[in-house]
């Protein structure tokens, strides 16, 4: 806590207290009583005795509430009137019983009780009352301070939950990147692999032709340092991803891999969704072209994810696909109109398809937006560059946190 805080606390502790006293020492000199002594110097500071230790009520509950008996026994003993400052007494006994076990609340009530019963005495009442009142008295404090004791056991005990779900979701959000960087890498060497081929082939052909036909043989090295230049950039890709500690000992490469999705396989991906009951219109700008493996791999991933989560949680949604092929960069938005608000299918879902498509787009250099739409529904837009550098952030660590729209994105995207 900082001095700032701690000052804070302490005037507003301190705020009890100067009330309590200040209220008896003018309620004694504006208020005398021919019954009890004059309220005099003496009476003012026993009246400041009583009701300041309350001060310290939050860090010494027992001690504060002994100095407040002791200050009103003393009082009482002067031969002050006892209705003045009799009210520091419950207030010190509640913050006890709320602050400790009732191993230590215990015995402070037995001497508030004790004290309640001189003070009955002291004011003349009769002594069923003053019995009563010496027994009531601290029962009522005792339970209604026990009550606040387990009210604040129970919170802090909410508080604590709280922050270990934090933690556990934390850990899950780290781990949903560490699952899709895993699954980008499988995918990213095959990338390579493919490079490395067309190289092993061409290097083959322009040796075979190399003196016999001089421009094959050119045209093969043009090959080759073209799919080299590629490899390099998808090695940066696949250095990236792998730039993050798995945490665990199983092997996730043994996986078997399959042939690499791209782009031009969107209406086959359409007509799957389109089974379940949603309707997809599919409209490009621009003109295709074949772009960096890598880059066909991430937007795919995207459309695939976003679309499926249409699937999960818009019942016969009309769904609008716009892919633009622009002279530097790729965008692609996917926008459905909310449908009938129940699934089409059930499907459960791992909660972090947003975080897995943004740690794709993060990789190859793009940007990723999710969220709901105004007039109902949901939206994903991606934008990839078709430049084959990696930015320099995607070399940091794996991100875990979102930005903006993305608390609403995270509820579709499962």
């Amino acid at each position: 806590m900082s001095t700032r805080s701690r000052l804070r606390q302490a005037l507003l502790d301190s705020a009890l207290p100067v009330v309590l006293a200040v209220g008896g020492c003018v309620a004694g000199e504006e208020y005398p009583h021919a019954a009890w002594a004059p309220f005099d110097v003496p009476a003012y500071l026993l009246t400041c005795l009583t009701a300041l230790p309350l001060a310290v009520r939050r860090a010494r509950p027992m001690t504060a509430l002994t100095a407040c008996c002791l200050g009103y026994s003393l009082y009482l003993a002067a031969g002050y009137q006892p209705s003045l400052n009799w009210w520091a007494i419950p207030v010190a006994l509640v913050n006890a019983a709320s602050r400790c076990p009732l191993r230590m609340s215990a015995p402070g009530a037995g001497l508030a009780a004790a004290t309640v019963l001189f003070s009955g005495f002291a004011g003349g009442l009769s002594p069923l009352l003053v019995l009563g009142q010496a027994v009531i008295v601290p029962v009522i404090c005792l339970v209604f301070g026990r009550g606040r004791r387990q009210v604040a056991l129970q919170n802090l005990e909410l508080v604590r939950l709280a922050e270990a779900l934090a933690h556990e979701q934390r850990e899950r959000a780290r781990r949903a990147v560490v699952d899709e960087r895993i699954h980008i890498a499988r995918e990213l060497h095959d990338v390579v692999a493919h490079h490395m081929s067309v190289i092993s082939v061409q290097a083959g052909l322009a040796d075979y032709v190399f003196a016999s036909d001089p421009a094959t043989a050119r045209a093969a090295l043009t090959t080759i340092a073209g799919a080299s230049r590629d490899a390099l950039g998808e090695l940066r890709r696949l250095l990236t991803v792998l730039r993050v500690d798995l945490g665990r000992e199983d092997d996730p490469s043994s996986a078997p891999l399959g042939p690499l999705p791209e782009l031009s396989r969107v209406e086959e991906l359409a007509r799957r969704v389109g089974a379940a009951g949603v309707t997809v219109d599919i409209r490009t700008t621009g003109v295709p072209r074949k772009l960096d493996p890598g880059l066909e791999v991430c937007a795919y991933r995207v459309l695939q994810e976003a679309l499926t989560n249409v699937v999960k949680h818009a019942r016969c949604a009309r769904v609008e696909v716009r892919i633009a092929y622009l002279a530097d960069r790729l965008t692609i938005s996917v926008r459905d109109d909310g449908g009938e608000g129940k699934p089409a299918i059930a499907a459960p879902g791992s909660g972090h398809g947003l975080i897995g498509m943004r740690e794709r787009v993060r990789i190859c250099g793009g940007r990723l937006s999710a969220g709901p739409l105004g007039e109902g529904g949901f939206e994903v837009r991606l934008s990839l560059p078709t430049g084959s550098e990696l930015p320099e952030d995607a070399w940091g660590p794996a991100a875990t946190g979102h930005e903006g729209d993305d608390s609403d994105g995270r509820a579709r995207c499962r």
